[in-house]
């Protein structure tokens, strides 16, 4: 098995061992990681804004019913 490995990794040397744990990534790795990094983000502001919206109607309807 490790002869295999061994003639594989000769065969991708580029792709083996890129140093410094950054992957090399072709410009539509590149692009689908941005998207998801944007997603993510998106996700993260429309929670928060949610949780926000339930604060605020729950401190509205405290001061309307007074």
């Amino acid at each position: 098995m490790i002869y295999h490995w061994k003639r594989e990794m000769d065969k991708n040397q580029q792709t083996y061992f890129p140093g410094n744990g950054q992957m090399n990534l072709t410009e539509q790795e590149r692009e689908l990681k941005r998207l998801q990094d944007e997603l993510n983000e998106v996700r993260m502001e429309r929670d928060i804004l949610k949780k926000a919206i339930s604060i605020f109607s729950k401190t509205d309807r405290k001061f309307s019913g007074s």
